[in-house]
């Protein structure tokens, strides 16, 4: 990922803090965002102490305003952007006790507002600033398909994050792709399931050495990488 310029959304933490890191390891200008400053200062300050590029910009993938703004200082800093992660995400009930039904309308919307229009934001105000070849990773899961009892407003508004990715994918000619990382130990997943580092490089997989064409549905997980890279 020599020169190339990565944005990723929701890195103060979890899967988009590994990322960063992982990008930066790899040679890439990466501009971060996330709502709480503080924490993404703190990744940011990590990666330039080991020697990475990386600048933050505190911003809302809720406001397309912000989003907006977070894609200019992207292109200010290496021209066109090579790679988006669209990471961010929250899930405000605890994994498997949030039934749909018992979602609140506050709760659900949020949910959607973040989950699904941030990852259309985030896309949408990508596309003036992206390379001819640049990807477009959107952070996904399983629950997507294969809803489970009680993941409530997350699980739906990841099937519709997908929804998004395959709309875009249809209409750029960019390559955008959704990446399932499996159960990662975050915040959304209540610590349970992987460390965040062990799927970093997934996401540094598919940002250089997947081709998109071999790729019936626009797709790729733990499953794929492994067999490619072991």
């Amino acid at each position: 990922m020599e020169d190339a310029t990565a944005v990723v959304t929701g890195a103060s933490r979890g899967i988009g803090a590994a990322i960063v890191r992982e990008f930066a390891d790899a040679g890439a200008a990466v501009v971060c965002c996330a709502r709480d400053g503080d924490a993404l200062d703190e990744v940011v300050a990590e990666v330039r102490e080991s020697g990475g590029e990386a600048t933050a910009v505190r911003a809302d993938v809720r406001d397309e305003y912000d989003v907006e703004r977070l894609m200019e200082a992207a292109a200010r800093v290496g021209g066109d952007v090579d790679v988006v992660v669209a990471n961010a995400g929250v899930n405000h009930g605890d994994p498997g006790e949030a039934p749909l039904q018992s979602e609140s309308y506050s709760r659900f919307d949020d949910t959607m507002r973040t989950n699904v229009r941030g990852v259309f934001a985030t896309v949408r105000e990508a596309v003036p600033h992206l390379a001819d070849d640049a990807r477009v990773l959107v952070t996904s899961g399983s629950v997507a398909r294969e809803p489970k009892p009680g993941m409530g407003a997350y699980a739906v508004s990841k099937a519709a994050a997908e929804g998004v990715a395959r709309g875009f994918r249809a209409d750029l000619p960019q390559s955008v792709l959704v990446v399932d990382p499996g159960l990662v130990a975050t915040d959304v997943s209540g610590g349970t399931g992987r460390e965040p580092g062990d799927v970093a490089g997934l996401f540094r997989w598919a940002a250089t050495a997947v081709d998109p064409d071999e790729l019936d549905d626009g797709r790729v997980g733990l499953r794929e990488w492994k067999r490619a890279t072991r």
